[in-house]
């Protein structure tokens, strides 16, 4: 039987898998042209957009913040998509395979997710959304540092480690928000 947590996470997916298919069908894969430090650029102008407003307590554009949270998880997972197709890729990639890749890809990230979440006995739901929010823009700052390293680390883990990281804790500010409710 699924865990509160597990319902909550799956929840939260749907949720962005949802807007991800109705973009799919609007825009195809124009996601495709864009290479993976971009990428990573777009997740730190949405965390940022989320830190700007937690700090001034107002914002002046009426985007909810959570929307910025979930695209956090889908830019999230383009990169992974991105990351593991081969160089010669189609530009415009089939509805069905981006989907299951999709899917494969928020699979494996949450089957992360739980193991790490054993361990760590949920700590992250005694975090503050701030907390989390920093914590996913020192994972951009990681990633930067790697992709400007050209992808090389001593110790550190690799850029896919680093992206499923901060799509749970956008996954993590949604249910601290609420959104799961």
């Amino acid at each position: 039987m699924a865990s509160q947590t597990e319902i909550e996470y799956k929840f939260i997916i749907s949720k962005c898998r949802s807007l991800f298919e109705k973009k799919t069908i609007d825009y195809g894969t124009a996601w495709r042209i864009m290479r993976l430090p971009s990428i990573t650029d777009q997740i730190f102008i949405k965390a940022q957009r989320i830190r700007s407003i937690q700090e001034k307590g107002k914002q002046l554009v009426e985007d909810d913040v959570n929307a910025e949270f979930i695209g956090i998880i889908n830019y999230c997972v383009i990169a992974l998509i991105q990351m593991f197709l081969p160089q010669d890729a189609a530009l415009e990639l089939d509805h069905e395979f981006v989907i299951k890749r999709y899917n494969e890809e928020v699979q494996a990230t949450m089957d992360l997710f739980l193991l790490k979440n054993h361990d760590y006995g949920e700590a992250w739901r005694e975090m503050r959304v701030s907390s989390i929010t920093d914590i996913i823009l020192m994972k951009i700052h990681r990633t930067k540092q790697i992709e400007d390293n050209g992808g090389k680390t001593l110790v550190s883990e690799g850029l896919d480690a680093n992206y499923r990281d901060m799509l749970n804790y956008a996954v993590f500010a949604l249910i601290r928000s609420g959104y799961a409710n």
